[in-house]
């Protein structure tokens, strides 16, 4: 047997975070713990977890400390209270069935073990510690998590200490607020206005970038720091250069346009995998659209069905027909040539009646530009929009929503 289980637990300094490897004594986890045992690292030296001196837990537990001890105050956290959280931890487990007590002689338990150099709350070291140590071994044996449990969350989830949201469009519709602006007062201003919502994808419009180059996008993270920012490079040569740039300007997006070869296509959405951004193919004039994307070998994560504007314009002024315009095109059909968990986005004039025309279409996204950035009341344009989507996907979540099930 060999098994892995991990829990974080508590708040403040005294937070608890437990990694541990539980396996047989003749297992790869039996020859792990002698050479921890037995190669010392300085400030990381391992010692066996104890109910109280002179009395070993079992199955036999090696304590490894995270975080270098420093100095005896160091220490004493370490040889006190974890130490004696994570014995009775294991005890308890043995006691509760959780390991079989049949094989506690026979196995062997590696925990690495976070104590921050400036908690100091003894007790609250103890109790986070033992429920970390616990729950870390209860989802060792259960095989906790898994991979369904993985890819539900992976998109969704976030982690405490980063600081901010790494963003993903797990959970579409989304409305997609095009910045096509040359004012960087008049994008501040409406960023500034937008309501809060994950559902709001920010974009760098092209007007933008050509004024103000690809760093607005590092100003716009500093107004919205965990938005979702899609920066419409329109990108139709040397496509690796510009989207690495935009990526490390914090882009979680770069528009790719069809025009472009195949080969410069493929070398942008190719870069866009490797910084770990979306690519999105914005198909804007491009005539057989469906066949260029066919014959693509790297398909990227979006493709946007997008009306041209001056073309649009032209009609106005004739007096004709804007919304005959708006041609999408079999987005059923796109999405089966580009594979799972690809999207669509649609484009150019959309107007909140016809939200739910595009969503029905299978529509993922929903671009708009001058009925929001040209409206007087940017907030209210929004929700126009918004009314005709769910909810943030998480706004009735629990904060404290249970992994196990039970």
């Amino acid at each position: 047997m060999y098994k892995i289980g991990e829990a974080l637990i508590g708040s403040g300094n005294e937070i608890a975070h437990v990694d541990l490897i539980i396996g047989d004594k003749k297992s790869p986890a039996g020859a792990a713990f002698v050479n921890g045992m037995t190669q010392l690292s300085l400030g990381h030296t391992p010692l066996l977890s104890v109910i109280r001196p002179n009395l070993m837990t079992k199955p036999a537990t090696l304590i490894i400390p995270k975080v270098t001890v420093g100095d005896l105050k160091d220490a004493d956290k370490i040889f006190g209270p974890a130490q004696t959280a994570v014995g009775r931890a294991v005890a308890d487990a043995v006691s509760e069935g959780i390991i079989p007590e049949d094989q506690a002689e026979d196995l062997v338990i590696m925990a690495s073990v976070f104590i921050h150099p400036e908690a100091e709350d003894f007790r609250k070291i103890y109790q986070y510690n033992y429920g970390a140590t616990k729950l870390a071994i209860q989802r060792a044996m259960d095989g906790y998590p898994s991979i369904k449990k993985v890819i539900a969350e992976k998109d969704r989830g976030s982690h405490p200490i980063m600081g901010f949201k790494a963003v993903k469009l797990w959970n579409p519709p989304y409305l997609q607020v095009a910045l096509d602006l040359d004012n960087m007062d008049e994008m501040e201003r409406i960023i500034n206005t937008l309501p809060d919502r994950e559902r709001i994808l920010l974009e760098a419009g092209t007007p933008l970038v050509k004024k103000f180059g690809v760093g607005i996008v590092s100003k716009i993270r500093e107004l919205r720091k965990d938005a979702f920012i899609i920066a419409d490079l329109k990108t139709l040569d040397v496509g690796r250069i510009e989207v690495k740039m935009a990526a490390d300007e914090t882009a979680d997006a770069v528009a790719i346009s069809g025009l472009g070869t195949i080969e410069s296509i493929e070398k942008a959405i190719h870069e866009a995998q490797k910084q770990g951004i979306y690519s999105i193919l914005d198909m804007m004039n491009v005539d057989n659209f469906v066949e260029k994307l066919k014959s693509l070998n790297f398909t990227p994560n979006i493709v946007l069905l997008h009306r041209n504007v001056d073309l649009e314009t032209m009609k106005a002024e004739r007096g004709e027909e804007a919304g005959e315009m708006t041609e999408w095109g079999n987005i059923g059909e796109i999405k089966e040539i580009l594979g799972a968990n690809r999207l669509v986005a649609v484009a150019g004039g959309i107007t909140p009646n016809k939200v739910e025309q595009a969503l029905d279409s299978e529509a993922d996204i929903i671009v708009v530009g001058r009925y929001i950035i040209g409206s007087r009341d940017v907030r209210r344009s929004t929700e126009d929009f918004l009314e005709h989507m769910p909810q943030d996907p998480d706004t009735m979540r629990l904060a404290l929503d249970e992994d196990e099930s039970i």
